[in-house]
């Protein structure tokens, strides 16, 4: 069984959000799955298998974090596409089967891999008890994403806030099912991005996930109604730090970057 590790949402090693990739014959029970995610012990592995052909999805896809399998997930959908069109396993737009319906991933000329996932619904909501406390920073809004992301959008007040968060992630745990994206405007747009971002994700075992692009299903729509514009490219501002590219299509939200196969090797257990 091949495992490959691979960064998403940069065009270089040592970056974006590292994903866990593995391609099987068929799905083996859930708690091995869990076991593999729990050892490669990144923010979310990959399991995929071919589907029949004729049928609405190409391959099956699901998600795992070391502690529990998720809805969705934008990066390592990235890096199950990257892999397979730079192992020969699938050529052109893929289709995947997912707990979130069929999410099609389409490579481009340059390089890179357009996801289309569904735009997720915001509802502004009162800033629950204690959020600002937990968060470290006072909200300037804060929206509900529903429930396929079940995280609260909160805006803060400018990108020196987003980067200096040290939030306490116990406390985080209480205001969201899954957990809390922080954001603000680009100080400087003309370094090449229009939004800041950081996720933190306590409820699903990642204190901060390096880049999500699950997060930016709610981050395009919220930004592209402010900024006015329906093209946009948001920052993830952790420590490894990555770019996604975002279009908004009404009820779809295409997300676009980048992927890098860092570590290829054999399941041995």
């Amino acid at each position: 069984m091949r495992i490959r590790i691979v960064d998403a949402f940069t065009d270089r090693p040592f970056a974006g959000n590292p994903a866990g990739v593995l391609l099987l014959d068929a799905f083996p029970d859930d708690d091995r799955l869990q076991k593999v995610a729990l050892e490669v012990n990144h923010a979310e592995t990959a399991f995929a298998h071919r589907l029949p052909e004729g049928g609405d999805a190409d391959w099956a896809l699901r998600w795992f974090t070391p502690a529990t399998e998720v809805a969705m997930c934008g990066h390592a959908t990235l890096a199950t596409a990257h892999v397979l069109h730079t192992t020969g396993a699938h050529e052109g737009r893929v289709r995947f089967a997912t707990r979130s319906g069929v999410l099609v991933a389409s490579p481009g000329e340059d390089g890179s891999i357009t996801l289309d996932f569904p735009t997720a619904p915001l509802t502004p909501v009162d800033p629950p008890a204690g959020v600002t406390e937990a968060l470290g920073a006072e909200p300037r809004a804060v929206l509900d994403t529903g429930p396929d992301l079940g995280d609260l959008l909160v805006e803060v007040a400018d990108e020196k806030t987003v980067r200096g968060l040290t939030p306490d992630h116990k406390a985080l745990a209480a205001h969201s099912e899954r957990g809390i994206i922080a954001t603000a405007r680009a100080e400087d747009p003309a370094r090449g991005y229009d939004y800041v971002s950081r996720c933190f994700f306590p409820n699903v075992g990642i204190d901060e996930d390096p880049v999500t692009g699950s997060a930016h299903t709610a981050l395009a729509p919220y930004w592209s109604e402010r900024l006015g514009r329906q093209d946009l490219t948001g920052l993830q501002a952790s420590p490894r730090s990555g770019r996604v590219r975002t279009q908004l299509r009404g009820e779809r939200t295409l997300l676009s970057g980048r992927a890098v196969t860092v570590i290829e090797g054999e399941l041995l257990a």
